[in-house]
């Protein structure tokens, strides 16, 4: 399947539809908090990210390729949960939110990427992570926090882990637009797969899931090959500018972020909906603006 990419021109209904919400005739629906994780690898042509194809039954972004993520559950608020790494205060500066908020970001980053990809970014200590997670004990502790039978704390104090939220970076916000009707405010991060780790197709909102290299996974879209929404294709081509996780990391490292919302703008004699003003080059350079 494929879905139209920046810039897309819109159909004059949309657009009207979507003015409504500008000018107030229209009420948006309350966004969702969520966090999703580009979880990378090196390769010979830059940082490999592990993509999920979601189910296309599903009700969100049924039959797209997104990254590991999901919706921010409660228990990802404990104040309790054993911690390593930037402080929740520090998080909430590079995250532009609140501290609590923050905290459950972080939080619900870590978990569902182990949810998803049976990736764990915790450890010991905070200079141990993890090496295996691939018993079949850590499968039902797994299985446990999916299902939410156990939650993100109670999980790492049976263990003695604490969240290595060190390994994390953060790269990019982005708030479905005011008109569509199931709206999430989603921070997306940043993280390298921990050595002797590895990925399992585990995800029960998944059809498949596979290790595409980010450029490669943007050209994909490009010609119709893998269907990626527009912040997901966005985020691939700028993280397939660099040559390493190494390098994703560190450019990480000194990010911090304001939520971004599509909104209409004019494209030659049309509208489309705006991007984020240091992408626009990137994809100019892909196809005419």
């Amino acid at each position: 399947m494929q879905i139209p990419l920046p810039p897309v021109p819109l159909p004059d209904r949309l657009v009207e539809f979507a003015r409504e919400f500008e000018d107030g005739r229209q009420t948006p629906v309350e966004p969702r908090n969520a966090a999703t994780v580009i979880l990378m690898r090196p390769s010979e042509q830059g940082p490999e990210v592990y993509y999920l194809r979601r189910h296309v039954s599903m009700e969100f972004a049924g039959g797209m390729c997104v990254y590991p993520g999901g919706g921010v559950d409660p228990r990802d608020f404990d104040a309790a949960v054993a911690w390593a790494g930037p402080t929740p205060a520090e998080w909430a500066a590079r995250l532009g939110c609140d501290e609590e908020t923050a905290r459950a970001l972080v939080c619900a980053a870590v978990r569902e990427t182990f949810e998803e990809s049976g990736v764990l970014l915790a450890g010991t200590s905070s200079t141990d992570v993890v090496a295996d997670t691939t018993g079949e004990d850590w499968e039902a502790d797994r299985a446990a926090l999916e299902s939410r039978e156990l939650s993100m704390t109670e999980f790492l104090n049976s263990r003695g882990l604490v969240l290595r939220t060190d390994l994390l970076g953060v790269w990019d916000a982005w708030l479905t637009p005011a008109f569509e009707p199931k709206r999430y405010r989603t921070w997306f991060f940043v993280a390298s797969l921990p050595l002797g780790q590895v990925t399992r197709d585990v995800s029960t909102e998944s059809s498949s899931v596979a290790w595409i290299p980010a450029r490669v996974a943007a050209e994909q879209a490009d010609t119709g090959d893998l269907a990626l929404m527009p912040p997901t294709y966005l985020t691939s081509m700028e993280v397939g500018e660099h040559d390493s996780p190494e390098e994703v990391l560190a450019v990480a490292a000194a990010r911090s972020v304001e939520m971004f919302c599509p909104t209409v703008e004019p494209l030659d004699e049309g509208w489309t909906l705006s991007m984020p003003d240091r992408l626009r080059p990137l994809v100019a350079g892909r196809r005419p603006a």
